[in-house]
Parts: structure tokens; C-alpha cells; sequence
């Protein structure tokens, strides 16, 4: 399947992710198999250069439901949100840019059951409102089986890049190129430098 680059719509969040309030304004919640074509759409016409289909959408909603979110309001689809879920041989590959991610094996994939190493940001394609829904989506990723995570994006355009400055998230160091970290600042996984996950090559030789 196709990389979905990060696309901003016409968001104007400027509030750190974690700290995000939920909303009742939009409906943001795992997306059901119904909605995949309609999002595939929209993130084909939000973000430039993807042809995501229907049912590539599909095969990756059915290894974990939870990674693809619909936001909506009056029944009117207004976007949505992928990620995948790395386990720790997934993060490992992704900070050593030895990941396809346009085709992540499921080897590096959390399984819906385990509990996720980092949380990449794979495609956010919304208009209008819908980007309000990121509160819904945060509060989400801090039960149990993600808070232990930090979030990782790779910005495809100016407004994708200020709306990760506008999150919290950095750049940092990795052979994976404009690789961009947003840390939890109450999760228990030890920093880079000293970590089990730390790669075999050296870090200090990652491009930025």
C-alpha cells in the first residue's frame, strides 16, 4: 500500500498532543470497514501524490481495527487518521530507515492484543472542522495498550510541518529522513541514548 504523507487540511491546533481535550463537536472514533472507501477518497483528494485505494485501507484495517479513525459530524464524513503500530523491532527499523513504509511487513507490526512501541503517524487527511477530532483520538492513544508510545511523523508539506511544531513534536536524529518524535512526557520507556531499543550504528551519524 501506498505511504500516506502527513497533510494538515485547514487545521489551526496549537495545543501540545497529550494535552488535547476531547470534543463532542465531531465524532472521531475507529473507523468501521464501511467508511474506508470514503476516506480513501478523501485522502486522495486532501493529500498530493496518493492513490490510496479502498482496499488497501481494508487490509490494513483488518490486521488492527484500531489504527484507521473517521472523523465526522452530522453523519458527514470530514476526514480521517491512520497510524501504524510499531512493536520494538518496528521502531528499531524505523529509526534505521529499514522500513518500507509503503508496505510495513507484519513483522514490525504491534498485533491488536500487544502493546505498541511507537505510534507512526501514516496519513491525516481532514477538512473543515475535523481536525477538533484529534482530541478524541488522543485520549484513545493513552489507555493502557499505547501510552507507553511516542508518536513519529514524517511531514509531506509546509502546513504538515507547522502542525507538528504546533503538537509538540520535534525533529530528531535517524537514518529515517525528516523523522519527527513526539515524546510522552509520562511514559515509562527509557530516553534513546540509553535505551534497550537504541540501534546498532551509531546515532550521531542519523541524518536530521
Amino acid at each position: 500500500m501506498q505511504n500516506l504523507p502527513l497533510g494538515s487540511g485547514e487545521c489551526a491546533i496549537r495545543h501540545e498532543l497529550d494535552a488535547l481535550v476531547s470534543t463532542r463537536v465531531v465524532v472521531a472514533e475507529p473507523a468501521k470497514q464501511e467508511q474506508l472507501g470514503e476516506l480513501a477518497a478523501i485522502a486522495r483528494k486532501e493529500i498530493p501524490g496518493v492513490r490510496a485505494s479502498e482496499a488497501a485501507l481494508v487490509q490494513f484495517w483488518q490486521h488492527d481495527p484500531d489504527s484507521i479513525f473517521a472523523f465526522s459530524r452530522g453523519g458527514r464524513m470530514l476526514g480521517g487518521i491512520a497510524f501504524l503500530y510499531l512493536n520494538c523491532r518496528g521502531l528499531d527499523a524505523l529509526l534505521l530507515d529499514e522500513v518500507d513504509l509503503q508496505h510495513p511487513g507484519r513483522e514490525l507490526l504491534a498485533g491488536p492484543d500487544e502493546d505498541v512501541a511507537a505510534i507512526y503517524v501514516w496519513a491525516l487527511a481532514a477538512h473543515g472542522r475535523a481536525a477538533i477530532g484529534l482530541g478524541n483520538v488522543a485520549e484513545f492513544l493513552k489507555t493502557p495498550r499505547f501510552c507507553a508510545a511516542d508518536y513519529y511523523a514524517q511531514p509531506s508539506s509546509r502546513e504538515g510541518r507547522a502542525l507538528l511544531i504546533a503538537l509538540g513534536f520535534r525533529p530528531i536524529p535517524s537514518f529515517q529522513p525528516d523523522l519527527w518524535c513526539y515524546q510522552r512526557s509520562y511514559q515509562g520507556l527509557p530516553q534513546l541514548a540509553g535505551s534497550s531499543h537504541q540501534p546498532p550504528r551509531s546515532i550521531a551519524d542519523a541524518r536530521h
